[in-house]
């Protein structure tokens, strides 16, 4: 059985993808992968993912020069999620959010409302010049 057979794919063939940086444990993204952009991630080495947005394989990094280098991958017990561990490229510290934040996961809950906790390290007008 080919290995991309054993993950349980929803009803649009996708399955959600959680990154995480190696050095420090941090979980720096949520997305969403195909059957195409795993593969594809198994044999480059860095992460692609698929953009229900703009329905096609995203290259984490195309714009932003932002890569994610992978180092393993891995599944649940449920073979429904798959976790990336990786290393953040392209900036020092690692920027994974488009808000050119570290970590997508910046908002905790306090007193009943979001607040952002973690500082910009890069504007993202900087990084996405149009």
């Amino acid at each position: 059985m080919n290995w991309l057979d054993q993950i349980k794919w929803d009803a649009q063939g996708l399955v959600p993808v959680i990154a995480q940086e190696v050095g420090s444990g941090d979980v720096l993204m949520f997305a969403w992968m195909n059957r195409e952009a795993l593969a594809k991630t198994a044999e480059l080495g860095r992460a692609v993912y698929f953009s229900r947005s703009r329905g096609k394989l995203w290259f984490k990094g195309e714009e932003s020069g932002h890569v994610q280098t992978v180092h393993q991958i891995r599944m649940d017990c449920d073979n429904d999620v798959v976790l990336l561990q990786v290393t953040q490229t392209g900036h020092d510290p690692g920027i994974a959010c488009h808000t050119g934040r570290h970590s997508c996961f910046f908002q905790r809950l306090e007193g009943g409302q979001w607040l952002a906790v973690e500082p910009v390290v890069k504007d993202p007008e900087q990084i996405y010049r149009k």
